[in-house]
């Protein structure tokens, strides 16, 4: 049976993993094209990618900081 303990280090560890994985995931920039949004960490479609080249935020938080900052 496992402990609550063992259960704990066992969430800690998937977490740990799970934002490991992002990090590397937000450093994996191909010909400067981010991959993922820098605000939410969401993945940038392609299309939106090569709609807006360059562009590190998925349309949701692009409109949002447009909202945002008029």
């Amino acid at each position: 049976m496992t402990s609550q303990l063992d259960q704990a280090q066992e969430f800690e560890e998937r977490d740990r993993q799970t934002a490991l994985a992002r990090v590397h995931k937000r450093l994996s920039v191909v010909h400067s094209d981010w991959l993922i949004c820098v605000d939410c960490g969401e993945d940038i479609p392609k299309a939106r990618r090569e709609a807006v080249p360059g562009t590190k935020f998925c349309i949701e938080c692009a409109n949002f900081r447009e909202r945002k900052h008029g």
